[in-house]
């Protein structure tokens, strides 16, 4: 790796697990990232389309973001994130500066049809007299 490669890279993902969505804004970089704003296009709702989840404060400006720091929200579950009809297909686009001020942006599709037919197994809950 070159030493001018870009140290800072801050990515927004989706994550599934056991049939929950959840959206994560990853700084995947060795430094940190200053001043990250992501903007989703279209927007999306989740927590039973509550909550409008692409306004949330976390996605309008995370001060300082550290250098292998991941921090995600739920969504929703998966069935009724799709039952809602929420977009499947979204963009967002990532601005964030690095420790020099410089800017960075970068703009990530995301299909989230690909998790709608996906198996899982719901976890049984604890017997509450354990």
């Amino acid at each position: 790796m070159s030493t001018d490669a870009r140290e800072t890279d801050v990515i927004v993902d989706f994550v599934f697990e056991e049939g929950v969505l959840y959206v994560a804004v990853a700084n995947i970089g060795e430094r940190p990232a200053l001043k990250v704003s992501c903007r989703f296009e279209p927007g999306f709702h989740g927590l039973g389309g509550s909550v409008e989840i692409s306004r949330l404060p976390l996605f309008r400006n995370i001060e300082y973001l550290a250098p292998r720091k991941e921090i995600r929200t739920l969504v929703d579950s998966s069935a009724a994130y799709f039952a809602r009809k929420e977009p499947t297909k979204l963009q967002v686009t990532v601005t964030y500066r690095d420790e020099l001020g410089t800017r960075h942006q970068t703009t990530i599709a995301h299909d989230l049809g690909i998790y709608r037919d996906l198996a899982y197994v719901v976890p049984e809950s604890r017997d509450a007299t354990e």
